[in-house]
């Protein structure tokens, strides 16, 4: 069994200044840019706690707060929320900045499952996560609701 690992040891911030390519005409950044940037976040967060690569079994909520505009600078914070034998819940924030005035608007905010692989390409076991403070433990307690949520939609699906 790998030892435990600690949220902050796997958390990741990652920035981009969004270009005119990122928008449609209007200048607002599309969904699917902000989108990628966010597995982006999450699959780093997930290679960095597992030590393997991983891939993303599921988004399971995306929410979009406000706008994004050309000239903004992106900011996603991603982290470990819960881990289970092989996956992983990433939660990450997506902060907006305009660069000119400073203000900062709560973008959007996501929640998705990762996969750990092995060599085989199989899925891998992943260390535990050592939760050390009270945010980190509400974190994963309401992660675990969401992952039960996740199985009984699964298990209706079928």
């Amino acid at each position: 069994m790998k030892n435990k690992k600690t949220v902050k040891e796997s958390r990741v911030v990652m920035s981009h200044v969004m270009q005119p390519q990122d928008a449609n005409p209007a200048g607002n950044v599309h969904g699917g840019v902000v989108m990628k940037y966010i597995d982006d976040a999450a699959a780093v967060a997930a290679m960095r706690h597992a030590g393997n690569p991983c891939v993303t079994a599921s988004i399971d909520r995306l929410v979009f707060h406000s706008p994004v505009f050309i000239g903004n600078l992106l900011t996603l914070k991603a982290s470990i929320n819960l881990v289970g034998r092989s996956s992983m819940e990433i939660g990450v924030k997506v902060m907006a900045e305009d660069l000119l005035t400073g203000e900062q608007r709560h973008t959007a905010s996501a929640y998705l499952t990762f996969v750990a692989l092995g060599k085989n390409g199989r899925p891998a076991s992943v260390p535990p996560l050592d939760l050390l403070t009270r945010e980190e433990m509400r974190r994963n307690r309401e992660a675990l609701a969401r992952r039960e949520t996740r199985l009984a939609e699964k298990t209706s699906e079928k």
